[in-house]
């Protein structure tokens, strides 16, 4: 019994809350993958840890503002190729696993807020200090 990841992928969600109108966007590593009953299923994280999907209102995070829920919009999305890739592409074989770039071990994490954030939109029809 062997799980198959099918595709991998970072997605860039953002969230616009509906009730104070603030805006941000979140990072999310994404697997795709056929299970041991060859069902098709997908896999978020963010940071690191398991989260529900942030496209479902269960997976919805709270808006950093007011904390209501608002499910998310894909805004971008990079693949990541799984091995063995395209026939010529570069690859090295590690000789010492245990050894091999140490540094990475101890690299600090990638915050999933870690760019630029949308600017936010203020209430439909509110006019914003930079159009008056």
């Amino acid at each position: 019994m062997s799980t198959l990841i099918t595709e991998l992928a970072l997605e860039r969600v953002e969230f616009t809350c509906g009730h104070c109108w603030h805006q941000w966007s979140t990072d999310y590593d994404v697997q795709h993958y056929r299970d041991d009953d060859g069902r098709d299923c997908e896999y978020f994280s963010r940071d690191g840890t398991p989260v529900d999907s942030p496209y479902t209102p269960e997976g919805a995070p709270p808006c950093p503002e007011c904390g209501r829920h608002w499910v998310g919009h894909l805004l971008a999305r990079r693949l990541i190729p799984t091995p063995p890739g395209l026939r010529g592409t570069p690859r090295r074989p590690v000789a010492d696993a245990a050894g091999h770039r140490p540094d990475r071990h101890g690299a600090p994490p990638i915050d999933a807020r870690a760019h630029p954030q949308p600017p936010g939109r203020g209430k439909p029809g509110a006019v914003r200090p930079e159009e008056a």
